[in-house]
């Protein structure tokens, strides 16, 4: 498994020799459709909420009489039948959306996706990511630098791999659409799949290994 590295301009510096079991596995789609669902479920927030006839404010006495009015019997204004009153069967707060998924299935799954980025040549590896401004035009200007000499139009859809927080750079891309920076130890299926291109510095790779390896 080799990759080419590059620097900031688009040139071309040497080749380096990837990890076989970390960017060299078959897809199996199954495992990764399976990962991804498990997140987004972990990811969800429960937001809809309606009112049972418990939570209604009023209704503690009984509206009229048990017999003789010859109205039907009712013991609550807040029953699910009267106006104003309690939802039945409505989304409530106490629904529960979270998936267990094994870690080494959770990791294989991370390990395929980087394994189809490089077999689909949409991963870039750089030897080194540094501004000195923090402005959004000198991250723009990297990303045009290599969409120029790679013709890979980074600008479209990205996801920065970065060794360790570099408030710079991650300053710089943030008025940049559809890019988003993170840590290496922090990389998921999720981001990896959500993003076209994958931009990485060298040293990502390194802590990946002590992150995710053995």
């Amino acid at each position: 498994m080799k990759q080419v590295i590059y620097n900031q301009k688009g040139e071309e510096i040497k080749t380096v020799e990837l990890p076989a079991d970390i960017f060299g596995l078959e897809l199996n789609k199954d495992l990764v459709h399976q990962v991804v669902v498990t997140q987004m479920a972990n990811a969800r927030k429960v937001i809809a909420h309606t009112k049972d006839r418990s939570e209604r404010r009023g209704g503690g006495r009984k509206p009229w009489r048990q017999k003789g009015t010859g109205r039907a019997r009712h013991g609550s204004i807040r029953s699910p039948i009267w106006r104003g009153g309690g939802i039945s069967f409505g989304p409530t707060k106490e629904r529960v959306f979270t998936k267990k998924i094994n870690k080494k299935m959770k990791q294989k799954a991370l390990f395929m996706a980087l394994s189809s980025k490089v077999k689909d040549k949409e991963m870039v590896l750089l030897d080194k990511l540094e501004i000195k401004e923090v402005k959004t035009k000198s991250m723009t200007s990297i990303l045009n630098n290599l969409k120029d000499k790679l013709k890979k139009d980074l600008t479209k859809s990205v996801l920065i791999v970065l060794p360790k927080t570099d408030l710079k750079v991650i300053r710089a891309n943030n008025n940049i659409a559809k890019t988003k920076t993170i840590r290496a130890d922090s990389l998921n299926v999720l981001d990896v799949l959500n993003y076209k291109y994958l931009l990485m510095v060298q040293d990502s790779i390194d802590v990946i290994k002590k992150t995710y390896t053995k």
